[in-house]
């Protein structure tokens, strides 16, 4: 199997990552995390570890802050685990404040990133952060801003490298020319349920292309400066491997058939059939698994050994667009 962008560049990461935003409990920043939300973090990185999973995702909103604290505390409790790990966690989300009245928005502010690094790290309990990415475009971005808080980040040792969510090619291109440090990841919603990534190339010079939303030309342009593509929501929210299937289309329900008939077929669950078809790829697309229930991250350990076919790609592509190919 090819050597992943991210190992290219000196990182010895897992295939899979484990997405963190399900830890700590719901989103209300008053709740308290409770000893049971400490026990699901541990059981959810032991499920993780146990299936040679290293990198592990997060972000500064998820659960308002809690999910990294109660991975913070997996940590002080286990303090031999981070060495062994690479974490990585996002930035630039600003969620809506009632008592001002101001909205959610997106903030790239020098400021504000340098605040939230420090926050992050203290509900962590770390002192550096394996990778930092840029959440969501902020219209109002200054790259002289984002190279400036960069090199203070990287000097002061708080991250070690850098990277961007749900970000064009041209948004990457944009930033890249002020900062001095590589941007080495882009984190895009892709799944067999989200095909946008592949329609966006094939739909090119068809009609077809006018319902087309993921920005064209940012897979070429990622594989070519070797930035790491990372997939969220790689399991399309379980619809392919058990999720009942209330008011889904009938692609979907064609497709979650046809991907147990191969999971049957290959021995395997269809968990693993489902990041199988992604990994195929050949961006070498990286996918960031979002469950922290121990038995679905278990279900995910085949995905890398499965083997599928040219056919059998394409046949799940075809049957998940709903459409024949133009």
């Amino acid at each position: 199997m090819a050597t992943l962008p991210l190992q290219q560049r000196g990182l010895d990461t897992s295939r899979l990552i484990l997405g963190c935003m399900g830890l700590g409990g719901d989103w209300n920043r008053q709740s308290p995390i409770t000893e049971e939300h400490v026990k699901q973090a541990h059981e959810a990185v032991e499920a993780a570890l146990s299936i040679g999973i290293n990198f592990f995702d997060h972000a500064d909103i998820y659960t308002a802050g809690k999910a990294e604290k109660v991975f913070g505390q997996v940590l002080k409790e286990r303090p031999e685990l981070r060495e062994k790990m690479i974490i990585q966690s996002k930035c630039g989300i600003r969620f809506a404040e009632e008592e001002s009245g101001l909205p959610g928005r997106f903030d790239f502010s020098e400021q504000h990133i340098r605040n939230s690094v420090d926050g992050i790290l203290s509900r962590l309990g770390v002192d550096y952060l394996d990778i930092l990415l840029l959440h969501r475009p902020d219209p109002l971005v200054e790259p002289e801003e984002v190279a400036s808080v960069f090199n203070y980040l990287k000097t002061s040792g708080k991250v070690k490298h850098f990277g961007v969510s749900n970000m064009s090619a041209a948004q990457i291109q944009l930033l890249q020319h002020y900062i001095k440090e590589p941007i080495v990841v882009n984190q895009l919603e892709m799944s067999l349920a989200k095909v946008g990534f592949l329609n966006a190339g094939v739909h090119l010079n068809q009609e077809a292309a006018a319902g087309d939303i993921f920005p064209e030309g940012t897979l070429e342009y990622c594989r070519l400066e070797n930035i790491q593509i990372q997939a969220w929501g790689p399991l399309a929210q379980g619809v392919f491997s058990g999720k009942p299937l209330v008011d889904q289309p009938k692609s979907i329900h064609d497709t979650a058939e046809l991907v147990g008939r191969m999971a049957a077929d290959k021995g395997v669950t269809r968990e693993a059939i489902v990041l199988a078809w992604l990994m195929k790829h050949p961006a070498q697309i990286q996918p960031v698994i979002g469950t922290v229930n121990p038995e679905r991250i278990r279900a995910c350990a085949d995905a890398e050994r499965v083997q599928l076919s040219r056919d059998e790609w394409y046949t799940l592509y075809v049957s998940s667009r709903g459409v024949r190919l133009p």
